[in-house]
């Protein structure tokens, strides 16, 4: 999407979906564990918080972010979890209060910025609309975590492409993060969308292995929305519906990650008694 206001108003709506969730939730299921070990929903909301204070300092203080950023070099195993901790400890009105406060901040900071601006970040800059996507994955991401601790199975969205499409554009750096060489030929992907589209990636082709001649592209197929819970790391790819066609594809479905940083451990995978996860769609970010 090249529309900054369209994007934007996407962002917005990804907050609003996950606002809803625990507007209302009392004060006492603000420390329910989420799947991400050490976590409480206090700490996803706050994570995502601090997130967005450090976004609104990128666009608007970068001397002061490049200190913020120093900092998190010297301390790359804890800054993350140091943040969460600390906006957890604030009263869940005050952290929501917080939050939101935040969130509307940084829409509009990320408004006003010239459209080929580009913002320094936890490593390479990124375009105003490359933070803008980064920070609406994240949200739905740890939104996820957050519809898990509530038991609450929420309804995919168009807005899950802008995730889709950093998974699939992540693919490289998810080999070079793990010391691996990534295959030369792009992959084919094709997912199937939460109102019946296809969403496709990559160069077409027939599928690996199904004729004579120079063999089509490695393929990866299936929903959207499981594409997006591998590539977040929010489900184990036993639970999921996709399927991988060639043996790169395959080892990639092993490996994907949308986040920037180091491999995340990931979550296990829930069994056969548990079923696919099927929760409807959750820095630039964590595997958390």
């Amino acid at each position: 999407m090249s529309d900054p206001a369209a994007l934007l108003g996407e962002l917005r709506a990804e907050g609003e979906e996950l606002d809803a969730l625990v507007a209302g939730i009392g004060d006492r299921a603000w420390s329910a564990p989420t799947p991400a070990p050490g976590w409480t929903i206090a700490h996803q909301i706050a994570h995502l918080a601090w997130t967005d204070e450090r976004a609104l300092q990128a666009a608007t203080d970068p001397a002061g972010f490049a200190g913020e950023a120093a900092r998190a070099a010297a301390a790359p195993d804890s800054f993350v979890d140091e943040g969460a901790a600390e906006g957890a400890r604030r009263a869940p009105a005050d952290l929501l209060r917080h939050w939101r406060t935040g969130r509307d901040r940084l829409l509009r900071a990320l408004a006003a910025q010239p459209p080929r601006a580009r913002l320094p970040w936890y490593g390479p800059p990124m375009s105003v609309l490359s933070m803008a996507t980064a920070r609406l994955m994240e949200t739905w991401a740890h939104g996820q975590d957050v519809a898990d601790a509530l038991g609450v199975r929420r309804t995919p969205t168009a807005r899950l492409r802008h995730v889709a499409r950093i998974g699939v554009r992540a693919r490289d750096y998810a080999y070079a993060v793990r010391g691996l060489t990534p295959p030369e030929q792009e992959f084919r992907v094709e997912l199937s969308a939460p109102d019946g589209e296809v969403w496709s990636y990559g160069p077409a082709g027939p599928a690996p292995g199904s004729g004579p001649g120079r063999p089509g592209p490695d393929r990866v197929t299936g929903p959207a929305l499981d594409f997006c819970l591998l590539v977040t790391q929010r489900a184990h790819r036993d639970d999921l519906a996709l399927r991988a066609e060639g043996p790169e594809a395959d080892r990639w479905l092993d490996i994907a990650q949308a986040f920037a940083g180091p491999p995340g451990p990931g979550r296990p995978p829930r069994g056969p008694a548990a079923g696919p996860h099927r929760a409807p769609a959750g820095t630039g970010g964590d595997a958390r």
